[in-house]
């Protein structure tokens, strides 16, 4: 078994029909931002472009950004009107002559992003003075009781699940900190635990699976996913279905910081 480390990979079709509880939970950071007319507001991790959307609604200029080329040309089509760009949130720049924005957004994408010092830096330097980063991602705890699962079954196939860990589920204090390293104030910070009902009753978890831990899954064949897929939903139903539906055990960050004018 090769332990070399594979990178998620997205399925945007999948992730609008099943996954779609990501945009509509988004909404309440959108009202967070308080997107005004006329301001020019990043999406960074946009996904498919439904809360770039949403911040259009309110009269804002919104640019979304996404690394996945599936999520870019999907948003692309979906919503032709907004500018979409594929970005790295780890390294991304503005283009020559481009005007800073007055704020950065993030929804549900900051913890796929695993350098964060980085990314501060290229949301600082996106922003204007006086501009404002909100976002909403996971934080220390989230999905506890899924990730043990599908990390005990693919331990069984000799992977090394550590060295494909996808993802960055930082405390607030550390991640203020580094959001008052770069120079922002930050505002607030909650994290708080986000029970999540997924959709299509007994087969939400199976979808989740598949949407976000494929990357634990790579270089098993067919057979073995699923048999990997199944005992790891066997062994969460107690503490994660409720006999109608999966509630995943989400813990989310919200922050809002601010770039001194």
């Amino acid at each position: 078994m090769s332990n070399q480390t594979p990178s998620q990979q997205w399925n945007a079709q999948h992730y609008d029909q099943q996954i779609n509880f990501v945009s509509e939970l988004g909404k309440g950071v959108v009202t967070l931002l308080n997107p005004q007319p006329g301001e020019r507001i990043l999406d960074l991790g946009c996904g498919t472009g439904d809360l770039a959307k949403e911040i259009s609604r309110s009269g804002a200029a919104c640019v979304g950004f996404d690394y996945s080329q599936e999520m870019f040309d999907q948003a692309k089509v979906k919503y032709p009107e907004i500018p979409f760009r594929q970005e790295d949130g780890e390294a991304f720049r503005l283009q020559p002559g481009e005007q800073p924005f007055d704020a950065v957004f993030s929804n549900a994408a900051l913890h796929w992003m695993k350098h964060p010092e980085r990314v501060v830096e290229a949301v600082w330097l996106a922003l204007k003075p006086g501009g404002r980063f909100v976002a909403e991602f996971g934080g220390a705890g989230n999905v506890q009781t899924i990730v043990e699962a599908i990390c005990r079954e693919v331990e069984a196939y000799g992977i090394d699940w550590r060295a494909r860990y996808p993802w960055y589920f930082p405390t607030i204090g550390e991640y203020a900190s580094i959001l008052e390293r770069q120079g922002f104030q930050v505002a607030y910070a909650q994290l708080y635990d986000r029970p999540t009902r997924l959709s299509d009753g007994e087969k939400g978890m199976h979808h989740w699976l598949k949407a976000f831990a494929g990357v634990f899954l790579e270089g098993l064949s067919p057979q073995q996913q699923e048999q990997a897929l199944a005992r790891s939903i066997q062994a969460m139903r107690p503490a994660l279905y409720n006999g109608e539906y999966w509630e995943a055990d989400y813990r989310r960050i919200r922050v809002y910081a601010v770039k001194p004018a």
